[in-house]
């Protein structure tokens, strides 16, 4: 017997030394978040370079290596509706050593998409939102309403004269206007495009008459008049635009349209860690300089628990599914 149990202690011990070597947790010890991060952690944004998006994951990615005092690398990796980045973290190793940056779009993705690579629910481990930013409508001038009263009953008087634009099918502002058109019973021409560049270009020459835009698209082309404002979805006046009135404000209540950004696991991902990363990331967003940074694009910090941003998540995947039934988007990657 006292043979036995010496053997099994040299055969532990080997073991474990084998694993330190690899490094890879011990045989028995739970993976927790002490020791987290221990070597270098990847952003996967699921965006191209030099979008709205992009400078906002290089931001919190140079916060949290000065945090945590490990490399947080950011890793493009843009395509399909976000569904090629997004691939990319469902099928990572779930140690928190991978992480996702995406937007809204994850939770419309499923509703859109019939063979999506990936279960948007099950394959992945909400972590926290970072901000939430608002739509503002806006319209060329050509347009001869001021108001969101006006516009709406001259789009109800006119069925199909007017045109909007999207960032592209199953967009959020795609969703935001057939919401829109559901509420105050418009019908508008959808133009969707493959890029924020073509979509000004026609916009600001006419081509288009309308968008639903992130205020910090907007803002520069409102202070040089060459776009106007009818209205923004927050629930009150926006600080960068505290002249254009809020859709409740217009009369048109209950728009609850608006975007968000947000950082998820893998599925299997550990939960101390995932609640580490969710802390670290709340740090991160609520100091002062990023705080400013943010709102002065739009964007407004956001951060929660794990668990209420599924929540959140859920509800907007709800509010996106009576809208694209109701429309009958449907799309293929």
């Amino acid at each position: 017997m006292a043979a036995s149990m010496q053997g099994k202690r040299r055969f532990l011990f080997a073991l474990s030394a084998a694993a330190l070597a690899a490094g890879l947790p011990l045989p028995g010890r739970a993976q927790g978040s002490s020791d987290y991060p221990n070597r270098p952690v990847r952003l996967v944004v699921p965006y191209p370079p030099g979008g709205s998006v992009d400078p906002v994951a290089r931001l919190m990615a140079d916060k949290l290596t000065q945090l945590w005092g490990r490399q947080v690398v950011v890793d493009n990796r843009p395509g399909a509706s976000t569904i090629i980045g997004t691939d990319v973290v469902a099928k990572a190793a779930p140690d928190g050593y991978t992480l996702l940056l995406t937007a809204s779009t994850h939770a419309s993705n499923p509703l859109l998409f019939s063979n999506l690579p990936y279960d948007s629910v099950k394959d992945f481990a909400p972590v926290t939102p970072i901000y939430k930013a608002e739509f503002v409508l806006v319209a060329h001038p050509s347009v001869k309403a001021d108001t969101l009263k006006e516009f709406i009953a001259d789009a109800k008087a006119h069925p199909g004269t007017y045109s909007y634009a999207s960032a592209g099918n199953g967009n959020a502002n795609h969703i935001a206007m057939e919401l829109f058109g559901m509420l105050t019973g418009t019908k508008m021409l959808h133009v969707p495009y493959k890029g924020g560049g073509p979509l000004m270009t026609d916009l600001l020459s006419g081509q288009v008459q309308l968008y639903f835009a992130v205020p910090i698209t907007a803002i520069p082309y409102l202070q040089k008049g060459q776009l106007k404002a009818l209205g923004t979805t927050a629930e009150t006046r926006l600080p960068l635009m505290p002249g254009v009135p809020t859709f409740a404000e217009a009369g048109l209540p209950g728009f609850g349209m608006k975007s968000w950004l947000g950082v998820l696991a893998p599925a299997a991902t550990p939960r101390p860690v995932i609640d580490r990363i969710a802390a670290d990331i709340g740090r991160v967003f609520a100091m002062p300089d990023v705080r400013e940074r943010l709102l002065s694009q739009g964007q407004i910090p956001w951060t929660t628990t794990p668990d209420e941003f599924a929540a959140a998540m859920k509800s907007d995947t709800a509010e996106f599914a009576r809208v694209i039934e109701a429309a009958n988007i449907k799309l293929t990657p």
